[in-house]
């Protein structure tokens, strides 16, 4: 007798699970029930329809071969019959059934399941603010969200675009009017931008970077609520610091899971507020699996419980359920939280724990900033990237990642995140025999060199300071000597106006030690950071018993002090 799987939700996980399922159960009945008349729809593609990088939304639906994956599809290439417009309302789990409702026509009824999945994803947070209601207020979740937002940004004139949230979709939205030639000014409630993927002097750095280009940034702010005009359409975001004027607004601070059909089945909802499953994917029902944006997840190094929600997770973890329920046992064992994103031609990255979490987890961390090429100085397709890698201070093991810049950044987070899912330490690292070739790679790859420098700082070869560190120095007025060790062209270009700072070229350095204190802190910097470590270790051997380098020199400084 074959066997009957039921899965609610029919975006990610749901149909990963059903294509996998027929492909390890030939003979089992499979059934999708879908609140949505849309079904695996790639949401993450969502802003670069916006763009115009994607020109037609059935792109977003259709397979590498041009199959629209409808509900005709999965019944005709994969043999699965998908409920369209049906919403599953409740779980007889003693009777093992599910009742749902026609949404076109309201007529309830149960289909019977011997192994239920749900794939109930996320629903956008609608922050408690008055205004939300008005007109030209955008989110960006659902394909018909991103028609809306669309055809607005093609037929109205907007001068004043706002997004609230700087997360993963505010940023990637922002990207998308950036290509359009739109810069918004972005509301964000944290002190930084990108807020859980970056650390703070990473998300300065970009910052700065996207300021550049157009864009605006209102952090720290509390948004109270929006206003509008006598036609209701939106004119402001009124916020504890003013108000900031807009002509359309996106808000976008974040999801929350999809978890009331499984509360109400009785199900164990974890201590994240998603669903609790264990390695085989299995709700607190062994009889139902669940999988995606609703559960919950196991960070691979802390052991502990996040919710990151990624369509990445959601379709490995779709696998795993249909492996499990043909009976293979196949384990999934957590996640990193890596993320990647692009904005403005700058590509970021993040794997593994932040300075933060890491701390807060309990290790002892080293880290270390880098700035360089992502490949030969000499190739013509060389861009600048700013790698941070954070590692346990005592057993030199890779604890996280992050990453950005016109580079390929997003090649080494990938190394990287396999790296520390393998328990690598920063010597295990460096010895991975990675490729090179002058347009991929220098000869010691950027991300090498990187963990490289953090071994030098736990070995006490050279000490260093972040951009943070040194602004917070010169603000305290420290007395210490900062050092340019730029050619004098390099230093009228940009440099820090402070009555401590001395130029010194590198190439004069060792002729010109005698100019410089000994019996002071000596803080050296350059473009990138190259230069500035080497003459830092220039400076240790001649004595200098307290010398730091500027970490990434002023590629990664966002500070106005020049």
């Amino acid at each position: 007798m074959s066997k009957k799987i039921v899965i609610v939700g029919g975006v990610a996980a749901g149909p990963k699970v059903a294509a996998r399922a027929r492909r390890v159960m030939p003979d089992a009945e499979i059934t999708v029930i879908e609140k949505s008349n849309i079904i695996s729809y790639a949401g993450c593609g969502m802003p670069l329809y916006v763009s115009g990088h994607v020109r037609k939304l059935d792109e977003l639906v259709s397979t590498s071969y041009g199959a629209i994956r409808n509900k005709d599809f999965f019944l005709n290439e994969k043999g699965v019959k998908v409920l369209t417009g049906t919403e599953a309302l409740s779980i007889d789990r003693e009777n093992k059934k599910v009742l749902m409702k026609d949404l076109a026509t309201g007529v309830e009824s149960y289909i019977e399941y011997d192994q239920l999945v749900l794939a109930t994803g996320s629903t956008p947070i609608n922050p408690p603010i008055e205004g939300l209601n008005l007109k030209k207020v955008f989110k960006l979740y659902h394909p018909d969200d991103a028609v809306a937002l669309k055809e607005f940004l093609e037929n109205a004139d907007v001068e004043m675009p706002v997004i609230i949230g700087s997360g993963l979709i505010g940023m990637e939205t922002a990207d998308a009017l950036v290509g359009k030639k739109l810069f918004p000014t972005v509301v964000e409630l944290r002190e930084q931008l990108l807020p859980g993927i970056l650390d703070p002097e990473m998300a300065a750095s970009l910052k700065t970077k996207l300021e550049d280009m157009g864009m605006e940034f209102a952090l720290e702010h509390t948004v109270q609520k929006l206003e509008g005009d006598e036609d209701g359409n939106v004119t402001g975001i009124v916020t504890d610091k003013g108000t900031i004027d807009a002509d359309m607004v996106l808000v976008a601070v974040g999801v929350r899971p999809n978890v009331e059909l499984a509360r109400k089945a009785g199900l164990t909802i974890g201590e994240t507020g998603a669903i609790a499953v264990n390695e085989f994917m299995q709700t607190s029902d062994p009889d139902i699996y669940s999988a995606g944006d609703c559960v919950e997840n196991t960070n691979i190094i802390t052991g502990r419980k996040v919710f990151v929600p990624l369509a990445s997770t959601a379709n490995k973890q779709g696998r795993i359920v249909a492996d499990n329920i043909a009976g293979k046992k196949s384990r999934f064992k957590g996640i990193l939280g890596t993320a990647v994103l692009e904005i403005g031609g700058i590509n970021i990255g993040r794997t593994g724990l932040s300075e933060q979490q890491a701390l807060d987890a309990g290790f002892e961390i080293a880290t270390a900033a880098n700035a360089n090429h992502d490949r030969t100085h000499y190739h013509n397709k060389h861009g600048q990237m700013i790698l941070k890698i954070i590692s346990d201070a005592k057993t030199g093991r890779l604890l996280g990642a992050q990453g950005l810049g016109k580079g390929d950044v997003i090649k080494r987070i990938d190394v990287l995140a396999a790296a520390i899912t393998f328990g690598a330490t920063l010597e295990d690292f460096y010895n991975i025999d990675l490729g090179y070739a002058p347009p991929f790679s220098t000869p010691i790859d950027m991300a090498a060199h990187t963990a490289n420098t953090v071994r030098n700082k736990i070995d006490g070869l050279t000490a260093s300071v972040s951009a943070r560190e040194l602004k917070e120095k010169l603000e305290r007025g420290d007395d210490f000597v900062l050092l340019d060790v730029r050619t004098q062209q390099g230093y009228q270009s940009r440099h820090i106006e402070d009555k401590r700072g001395m130029l010194i070229p590198l190439h004069e350095l060792r002729y010109r030690l005698s100019e410089i204190p000994k019996d002071k802190e000596i803080v050296v910097l350059c473009a990138m950071g190259g230069r500035s470590y080497e003459a830092a270790c220039t400076l240790k051997g001649a004595g200098y018993n307290d010398v730091k380098y500027l970490e990434t020199g002023f590629e990664g400084w966002p500070y106005d002090y020049d």
